[in-house]
């Protein structure tokens, strides 16, 4: 008799023991559901903002691409401004040099006889 009293009270120490672990056990379970959805939800929004970030990274190089060849074209069109000007001013210029040197030349000589005829009629 004294052995099954023994047996009782070991077996209800027992499942007091395992009641009293469940608890924590149960708890952490619980923790563990919701670290699982809050993973899942993070996933869930993290992988559409990754999709957005590779399609602006896309485009962000085709624009780019388009940036260089405007500036490609630029290049192009600065350097045949600059031959353009460097053959206007050797075909035009010299030229043009001169006839400006001649035209000096004419007005100073027709003023210099309108002085002249100035200064005889005063005379």
């Amino acid at each position: 008799m004294l052995g099954d009293i023994a047996g009782i009270l070991a077996a209800s120490a027992f499942l007091i023991l395992v009641g009293v672990l469940a608890v924590p056990l149960v708890k952490l379970g619980r923790t563990f559901d919701e670290a699982t959805a809050s993973l899942r939800k993070v996933t869930e929004h993290t992988l559409p903002v990754i999709d957005e970030t590779a399609a602006v990274v896309a485009s962000t190089n085709g624009q780019l691409e388009r940036v260089d060849q405007i500036t490609t074209s630029a290049a192009q069109v600065s350097a045949n401004v600059s031959a353009l000007t460097s053959l206007f001013a050797a075909t035009v210029g010299g030229p043009m040099i001169k006839v400006a040197a001649f035209s000096y030349g004419v007005r100073r000589a027709l003023s210099g006889l309108g002085a002249t005829a100035k200064a005889s009629r005063t005379r």
